[in-house]
């Protein structure tokens, strides 16, 4: 929105309120403040639809970016998910030898339950971002 349309608007806000201000301030005939009041409703009645045309507008605009960002984030989540699984490989790898019964089977038990479950939550990122 450009800053003169912006200003415009909140020009014309501020006089409606100070009419309203001004109207409601100043003493009247009950006819007078019935109308005043049919007239301020009317208004707030336009100026809602109109900011739910503005919003359905926006949301329209911003639907394929909204649906490109969710792929997007499903792909990165997927490369973050599955850095662990790299970083844990050359363990599993070098403690293989003593996987059944060895010194390091406990180790090579967490690594592998750590790669699988990283491995996984990888494998779905990328799967619900084809999906999208």
């Amino acid at each position: 929105m450009k800053p003169q349309t912006i200003g415009r608007a909140l020009g014309i806000g501020l006089r409606v309120a100070g009419r309203i201000a001004g109207q409601a301030m100043a003493p009247s005939a009950p006819a007078a403040q019935a109308s005043a009041a049919a007239q301020t409703r009317a208004a707030g009645r336009s100026a809602g639809q109109a900011s739910r045309g503005l919003a359905r507008g926006v949301r329209g605009f911003l639907r394929p970016f909204t649906r490109v960002g969710g792929i997007l984030w499903l792909e990165v989540s997927g490369v973050f998910f599955f850095l662990p699984v790299v970083v844990f490989a050359p363990t599993l790898w070098r403690v293989r030898a003593s996987s059944l019964h060895g010194p390091d089977h406990n180790t090579f038990l967490v690594t592998a339950a750590i790669m699988a479950i990283f491995f996984y939550l990888s494998v779905t990122s990328f799967w619900r971002a084809r999906k999208k």
